[in-house]
């Protein structure tokens, strides 16, 4: 390894030894992009490594709240500025227990690169709390958006930084906290958080996009090793929104979906998941998929055991997209889907494969689409809503949908090129590694050293 990367990766490590998340996701960008820096010494001068590891800003603070029976509860809120060297910070906002400052910058880390990808003017930046929407009633979650917007106001705008959706935000969620930033600002500034109702400056194929770009970026991938979705079999591990636009539009393309799961297990239902059911039971009802039994006796419920694999990975197909949540699929959750037959994974949450998953299923040929190329449709179809919002106009379906699909196949492109041009061959996770750090390099150059 080079004697830099090599220094930087141990320093980052010293600093950061208790964020384990953070650390695979500089490892797995940092090892990849070794044949860059050898043809651009220059960056070790600007020192520009240490820089794009370390956050421009990592903003905490408590988030009180009431809850129904006057209970007041405490929660922890982030948000994480990591790079703006492209434009504003912009990346989702998570609710979910796990949540912690590990997270935070593992997913802004990721998301500097994603953005890049996009070829959009976005930076990279994450945000969220340990608070969990399951199980609260709405009442609760409003009165917490509403506690966590009066803080976090202070630190973004539409210029500066433009949240947006993930795992437990969603239309209802960001609603409420537009709705709060509104009333704290006295100003309808639309751009300021993307994921928004279509009533008022949302964009069509926002709810749709993660899961749709997963599928265009994985068709590419597919086309050119001679392969398509048609026929095959594919089993998705999530049912929420990336999930279910997965399968949807997976579906479009002739494959199978046989398999989809939720945090308690999965359903295996030979004849093709009913998308129907899930979105009912997931979109309206806010039900765990067990309830898919009710409505469709034949199909098979496996339970998870903790800590053994995920059931929805004991099942045999020739596609898996994990759509659920970060490491996922761990070596030997990798070992089992290439015994039982898959030839390609499409990455739909982010970082759902550890980084020994990775290089396992790479070393057997199967085909990886990374999360950080695969899953950029949600947040280039948020650019696309930022756009409209400052234009103060709306495209149709079909036009954003276009330019998704555009931009998708454009990571591709960009993805593949980048592999071919420095000796990775179909090593798509070390070419969209690439040829993001490329673009983000470039514009920090340019801007000296901040």
């Amino acid at each position: 390894m080079d004697s830099y990367l090599e220094k930087v990766l141990k320093e980052t490590n010293e600093k950061n030894s208790h964020e384990p998340e953070f650390l695979q996701a500089v490892e797995e960008v940092l090892t990849s992009i070794e044949p860059v820096l050898k043809r651009h010494p220059e960056y070790k001068q600007m020192a520009l490594l240490e820089r794009i590891v370390e956050p421009e800003r990592i903003i905490s603070f408590r988030v009180p709240w009431v809850d129904d029976a006057g209970q007041t509860r405490v929660n922890r809120g982030y948000r994480v500025q990591f790079n703006g060297a492209l434009g504003p910070y912009k990346g989702g906002l998570r609710f979910h227990p796990t949540v912690n400052q590990s997270i935070m910058k593992f997913l802004g880390f990721e998301q500097i690169f994603k953005n890049a990808l996009t070829g959009l003017p976005i930076g990279g930046g994450k945000g969220g709390s340990d608070f969990d929407p399951k199980g609260k009633s709405d009442a609760e979650i409003m009165r917490f958006c509403q506690s966590f917007m009066t803080e976090l106001q202070r630190h973004i705008g539409q210029d500066v930084d433009v949240p947006a959706g993930d795992i437990g935000v969603g239309a209802r969620e960001i609603g409420y906290l537009f709705g709060q930033y509104r009333r704290i600002k006295d100003v309808y500034e639309a751009g300021v958080l993307t994921g928004k109702g279509l009533d008022y400056g949302g964009s069509l194929v926002r709810k749709e996009a993660t899961g749709y770009g997963l599928i265009y970026f994985m068709r590419e991938m597919l086309k050119a090793d001679g392969q398509s979705f048609k026929g095959k079999n594919v089993i998705i591990s999530g049912s929420g929104n990336v999930a279910i636009y997965a399968c949807e539009k997976a579906r479009e393309y002739g494959a199978n979906v046989v398999a989809m799961s939720d945090s308690n297990g999965c359903i295996y239902d030979k004849s093709g998941i009913n998308l129907d059911t899930i979105k009912k039971l997931k979109e309206v009802e806010r039900l765990r998929i067990k309830e898919y039994l009710k409505y469709h006796p034949s199909a098979v419920y496996t339970e998870n055991k903790p800590g053994e694999i995920p059931a929805v990975y004991n099942i045999k197909a020739d596609i898996a997209l994990p759509c659920a949540t970060q490491n996922d699929i761990e070596l030997q959750a990798a070992e089992l889907l290439v015994k039982n037959g898959v030839i390609a994974i499409g990455e739909g949450a982010n970082m759902p494969c550890s980084n020994e998953a990775i290089k396992y299923f790479i070393d057997k040929g199967v085909l990886v689409a990374p999360a950080k190329a695969a899953n950029a449709g949600g947040v280039a179809t948020s650019a696309l809503e930022m756009s409209q919002n400052s234009m103060r106009y709306f495209w149709t379906f079909e036009e954003v949908d276009k330019k998704l699909d555009d931009i998708m196949t454009n990571i591709f492109k960009a993805s593949q090129e980048s592999a071919k041009e420095y000796g990775y061959g179909k090593n798509y996770v070390a070419g969209a590694n690439i040829a993001g750090f490329r673009r983000i390099a470039k514009a920090m150059k340019s801007q000296g050293i901040i």
